[in-house]
């Protein structure tokens, strides 16, 4: 079954890697960005009304799905949230994009608020589904908060720690990190083909490598960034949306849209029924939540 009927794929070359992407829809652009341990599958539920609108650009992140995965270097920039941003800037110039929309989810929301704050002039909007700035997340650990993302502190173990491991089980790693993080606390949520699409990347020993250098990075360069930012009081010019699931993440935070606030100067956002997987658990509430925001200021 094909999840995106209509749209056409594309790779494109940027600065180290390649990045394999899905383009279909009509109207001005808007960059969808998936998280972990996912690929831009994630949006196949609410893809077909957003296409109604925009023209998609769905990339899977560099070490993910069908992109590449190039060797990380000793600072983990090559996994940066920075590189990756980078990669979209770079994917979108080639299709002829200066400025554009971007919603990401768990770490494509990453990359997109450090895309809006390090190349304000490309995004208009912007929306973060189900996260808190990384700066955030290091500085405030609860134990609840760490139990639950567990995965944090696991992948950004030194090489090849987590690799050995979770070679070991990938799908049953997989499933289980996925269950635990969705409001049900099982993969009722997913559709079988975007399952399916999910283990194909997931069991090959490169892509494992390549997304504990994504967590590597967070806690390393990804922070640093974050911190010089934070302590530059810098913040994200365009409107900002943040939509978080009631059993996700942000929920464990005192107030998200007050920790957003710290690092934008335009912020609305709400939670929904839902646990982490925000677009698949619940996409009539995420697209309800999304359509009218990324409408705005549209021709």
């Amino acid at each position: 079954m094909d999840l995106f009927p209509g749209f056409e794929t594309k790779v494109i070359d940027t600065i180290g890697a390649n990045l394999f992407l899905r383009i279909g829809g009509s109207g001005p652009p808007l960059v969808l960005l998936h998280g972990y341990p996912q690929t831009h599958v994630m949006w196949h539920r609410i893809a077909p009304a957003l296409a109604q609108h925009f023209t998609l650009i769905l990339p899977d992140l560099r070490g993910y799905g069908q992109s590449s995965c190039p060797p990380n270097d000793e600072d983990n920039f090559t996994y940066s949230k920075r590189a990756m941003a980078q990669d979209v800037v770079r994917a979108m110039g080639e299709l002829g994009y200066t400025l554009f929309r971007v919603a990401g989810h768990d770490r494509g929301g990453r990359v997109a608020y450090r895309l809006a704050l390090d190349w304000p002039e490309r995004v208009e909007r912007l929306v973060v589904l189900d996260i808190v700035p990384t700066h955030s997340m290091w500085n405030n650990f609860t134990v609840k908060m760490a139990m639950k993302t567990y995965h944090w502190l696991f992948l950004a173990q030194p090489s090849p720690l987590p690799e050995t491991l979770l070679e070991r089980a990938p799908i049953t790693y997989q499933d289980f990190t996925m269950a635990s993080w969705t409001k049900s606390r099982d993969l009722s949520a997913f559709a079988p083909e975007a399952l399916d699409a999910y283990h194909r990347f997931f069991v090959e020993s490169h892509h494992i490598k390549a997304t504990c250098d994504d967590y590597r990075a967070g806690q390393t360069y990804d922070l640093h960034a974050d911190t010089a930012d934070f302590e530059a009081k810098k913040k994200i010019t365009c409107p900002v949306l943040s939509v978080w699931g009631e059993t996700g993440f942000p929920g464990e935070t005192s107030d998200p849209l007050g920790i957003w606030r710290e690092w934008a100067s335009n912020v609305t956002g709400l939670a929904i029924d839902s646990g982490h997987f925000v677009a698949e658990e619940n996409p009539k509430a995420t697209l309800e939540a999304m359509l009218p925001f990324l409408l705005q200021d549209t021709d």
